[in-house]
């Protein structure tokens, strides 16, 4: 009987654990049916006018991460967690491109001299009026947490140059794999990284956030040895492998693309 107890008691526990866990499905659905992949998932295009079809649908996923308390969010493992505000920014930031589309040719658009559009406190999120920075720089890149370079291929800042909006939600059960996939298909575009002339070209997302690729959060110390680490994704034989790891190859960095990711017609 004590057994039998105890089993009842332990599979209570787990679906309660389970039915814990923030629920992205809503999010998933409306990405898989708005985002084009292209060259095998290098590249993305967001249907921004089938977003717009859909704004309530989007609107409703927003509310409910909005709906999470703080003390709920810290009970997430971290995967959990990350992946619960990669989503989040990833959604307000193609609700903040709706919010001025189609009359707009990148989100720079959205703001102006005195703020950028990442500033703009316009989100709900844990209780408090945020911005999209404070979603990257505060809770997670500077919450302490974390402390993964890779997730600068998972957030979305709806321009061509960025990492591609993936075409599905991240989970926390998934996490690991798909930042690791992310920064294979980022580092695997040659318009955004190349070997040039034995000069290694490379977004500038890797100028403004050099210190998070040599913080020794994966193990690296430099961003050489980042980037070495990822040699057949960025096509590189073992003799330039090395030379990138241990310095040896210079590393410029390319002109970013602001223009906004929408669907080709």
């Amino acid at each position: 009987m004590a057994r039998i107890l105890w089993l009842f008691i332990t599979v209570l526990v787990a679906v309660q654990v389970e039915a814990a866990v923030f629920d992205h499905a809503q999010w998933d659905s409306l990405l898989q049916k708005h985002v084009i992949v292209l060259s095998g998932g290098k590249v993305t295009q967001v249907d921004y006018d089938g977003f717009l079809d859909d704004r309530d649908r989007l609107k409703e996923y927003l509310n409910s991460l909005a709906e999470v308390d703080r003390d709920t969010f810290d009970g997430y493992s971290l995967d959990h967690q990350l992946a619960f505000l990669i989503n989040a920014y990833n959604g307000w930031t193609v609700e903040l491109i709706l919010t001025g589309y189609p009359d707009l040719e990148s989100i720079k658009d959205l703001g102006n001299l005195f703020q950028s559009p990442w500033k703009k406190q316009f989100l709900p999120l844990l209780g408090e009026k945020r911005s999209l920075d404070d979603i990257e720089h505060n809770l997670i890149r500077g919450s302490g947490r974390y402390n993964d370079p890779r997730i600068h291929f998972a957030v979305n800042c709806a321009s061509i140059g960025c990492p591609s909006l993936r075409s599905e939600a991240y989970t926390g059960e998934k996490l690991q794999n798909q930042l690791a996939e992310a920064s294979e298909f980022f580092l695997a575009d040659r318009e955004r990284n190349r070997l040039n002339n034995q000069v290694l070209e490379v977004s500038s997302l890797f100028k403004w956030y050099r210190q998070d690729f040599e913080k020794g959060w994966l193990g690296f110390q430099s961003l050489g040895q980042f980037l070495a680490s990822y040699d057949q994704a960025l096509g590189l034989d073992e003799k330039t492998a090395e030379k990138v790891r241990a310095g040896g190859i210079k590393i410029d960095f390319l002109k970013y693309d602001w223009k906004l990711n929408k669907k080709n017609i």
